[in-house]
C-alpha cells in the first residue's frame, strides 16, 4: 500500500500542518488516507476512539482525513515530565517513565509497536501520510532513531524534506541535511519543498535552483505563508498567541512550565468578545483580568512550585479579592485545592504539598490513569458538554457538593461558595458551541454565533487549496509507493 513521509530540516518547520493539508487534498480526491507519526513528543494529547492517547497534531490530521483518531496513528508518544525524563506512551497506553539517557533501551520494543501500527494502517487505507519528528540531520541520534530515517528505512517509505525559509538559512538547511545523513538514508529522499515564504516566491528562484542542482533532489514547490495557520489547534505551547486582541473579556492563562492539553484555549481565542493572553515566567497577572485560567499540567506539583516561584499565587489571591473569576482545568483544578498528595511518587518525588487554597478540595495522585471521552451536563445551565478526561488522581472535598458538571449522574468538578472559582477535569469543553456561548454569556460576553468545528473544517479546506495552488500536490502523491 502507498505511503509517503514528510520530514523536516528542523522542529516547527510546519510538518504537522503540511501533512494535514496533504491529507485533506488526498481525501478530496476520493483516496482513503490516514495520518501516521511514528514518534511524537508533546504534552498536548488527544483521547482516541479506541481509548488511548496520541499527539494532538495527529488528531487534527485524522480530522483532515475524515477519520476518528486512533492510537495506531501515533504509536509512540513521549510526554515530558522534566528536562531529563518523559512518560512513554506505546499504542495509547503508558508503559514507562524514563530518563533521556535510558530511552535507547526501549528502542526495539517501541520500533516493533511502530511497525505493527503502520502495517495495520496500510492494510485498511489506500494511502498513509507519515510525519517525521525533529530532523534527520540529528545524526547523533540515528542509531536509536524510530521517528525519521530509522523508520523510513525499516518501512521502506519515500521521503520529502521540508525546509522553513521564515527562519532564514533554508538553503543550508536542505543542502546540509543531505551532507550529514547516511548515504543509504539519502537515497530515500525523493525531493524537497520550501515552507513559510513571505513575499514574492519568485525572488527565491535562484536559491531553489541551487538546492536542486546541489542535492539532485526534485523540488515540489515553495509554499507561501498560510495566514490562517493560527486558527488550527496548536500542538506546541510556543505557538500559542501571546494576546488574541485588546478588547473584550480579559482572560489570562498561566503558561506553566509543563503546560498540557492547552488546545482547550483554541475556541476562546477565536471568540470576538474575548481577549486571551498567555502570562509567561517573570510576568504578573494583570490587575484588570476578568478570568484567570490554570491549564492542565504534566507535572502538577512541579508546576505548582513553578507558579509560586513566579509570584502568581499572590497575584491569584489578589485577583480573587478583587472579585475576579478563576477556572482550573485538570492539573490546574488540583492546584486550586487545599493540598496535592503523591504518596507513590507517580509524577515525581513522593510527598504532599499545600495547594492554593482557593477551593475546599484535596487531591491524591493514584496509579490509574483516567483516559476517556465523555458527555457531561453542565450543572448551572443544564447544557451538554462533550469533552475528554486524561488525568491521574482523584479530588474530593466540600466544594465538590457544588459541581461544575454531572457525569453519568455523578458530580464532576467543584465550585467555591461565592461561585467565582471553579475546577474541572474536563478537557475540550469550550469546543462545544452551545456551552461555550452560554458560559461566556454568564461572564458578560454577548453570543457571537461562532461555530468552532465548522471553522476548523473551513481552514483545513483553505489549507488544502493553498497547497494545491503552490505545490505539486499531484507529484507528491505520485511519489507514494
Amino acid at each position: 500500500m502507498p505511503a509517503l513521509m514528510l520530514q523536516g530540516t528542523g522542529s516547527n518547520v510546519g510538518k504537522s500542518m503540511l501533512v494535514a493539508g496533504l491529507c485533506r487534498a488526498a481525501l478530496r480526491r476520493g483516496i482513503r488516507v490516514a495520518p501516521f507519526k511514528p514518534q511524537n513528543m508533546s504534552n498536548n494529547a488527544a483521547v482516541t476512539a479506541d481509548g488511548g492517547e496520541i499527539g494532538r497534531a495527529q488528531a487534527l490530521q485524522a480530522r483532515a482525513c475524515g477519520l476518528e483518531s486512533m492510537t495506531d496513528m501515533n504509536p509512540v508518544l513521549l510526554k515530558p515530565e522534566s528536562d531529563m525524563g518523559a512518560q512513554v506512551i506505546l499504542q495509547g497506553q503508558r508503559i514507562a517513565t524514563t530518563q533521556a539517557r535510558d530511552y535507547g533501551g526501549l528502542r526495539e520494543r517501541l520500533m516493533a509497536g511502530v511497525l505493527e501500527s503502520f502495517e495495520r494502517l496500510k492494510a485498511s487505507h489506500d494511502l498513509v501520510l507519515v510525519e517525521g519528528a525533529g530532523s534527520p540531520a540529528e545524526v547523533n541520534l540515528r542509531a536509536r532513531d524510530i521517528a525519521n530515517m530509522g523508520f523510513a528505512r525499516a518501512a521502506d517509505v519515500p521521503v520529502v524534506l521540508a525546509g522553513d525559509i521564515d527562519r532564514g538559512g533554508v538553503i543550508a538547511q536542505v543542502v546540509g541535511t543531505q551532507a550529514v545523513i547516511d548515504p543509504e538514508d539519502a537515497v530515500l529522499v525523493k525531493g524537497f519543498l520550501i515552507n513559510k515564504f513571505r513575499g514574492d516566491p519568485r525572488l527565491f528562484d535562484d536559491g531553489y535552483a541551487l538546492i536542486e542542482a546541489t542535492t539532485g533532489w526534485r523540488g515540489f514547490g515553495v509554499l507561501p505563508w498560510f495566514r490562517d495557520a493560527h486558527l488550527l489547534p496548536a500542538e506546541d505551547a510556543l505557538d500559542l498567541p501571546r494576546r488574541s486582541r485588546d478588547r473584550g473579556l480579559k482572560v489570562v492563562c498561566l503558561a506553566l512550565s509543563r503546560i498540557a492539553n492547552f488546545d482547550d484555549l483554541d475556541p476562546l481565542v477565536q471568540e470576538p468578545g474575548v481577549s486571551l493572553s498567555m502570562i509567561g515566567p517573570g510576568e504578573v497577572i494583570p490587575g484588570d483580568a476578568d478570568l484567570v485560567i490554570l491549564p492542565g499540567s504534566k507535572s502538577t506539583r512541579g508546576d505548582l512550585a513553578f507558579l509560586r516561584a513566579q509570584g502568581w499565587d499572590v497575584d491569584l489571591a489578589a485577583h480573587v479579592r478583587r472579585g475576579g473569576h478563576v477556572l482550573g482545568i485538570c492539573g490546574g483544578y488540583q492546584m486550586l485545592g487545599r493540598s496535592i498528595a503523591d504518596p507513590g511518587g507517580i509524577e515525581g518525588p513522593a510527598g504532599r504539598d499545600p495547594g492554593l487554597g482557593l477551593l475546599e478540595v484535596d487531591s491524591v495522585m493514584t496509579p490509574d490513569k483516567r483516559l476517556t471521552r465523555v458527555c457531561a451536563t453542565h450543572a448551572a445551565s443544564g447544557l451538554p458538554i462533550e469533552g475528554y478526561e486524561i488525568h491521574i488522581g482523584r479530588t474530593e472535598g466540600p466544594d465538590c457538593a457544588r459541581p461544575f458538571a454531572h457525569l453519568d449522574a455523578a458530580p464532576e468538578g467543584a465550585t467555591s461558595a461565592d461561585g467565582r472559582v471553579t475546577g474541572s477535569y474536563l478537557h475540550g469543553l469550550f469546543a462545544d458551541d452551545a456551552f461555550r456561548a452560554a458560559w461566556l454569556e454568564g461572564l458578560g460576553v454577548p453570543r457571537s454565533g461562532q461555530r468552532y468545528g465548522a471553522k476548523v473544517e473551513a481552514v483545513l479546506d483553505a489549507l488544502a487549496d493553498h497547497m494545491e495552488a503552490h505545490l505539486d500536490v499531484e507529484g507528491l502523491l505520485a511519489l507514494a509507493r
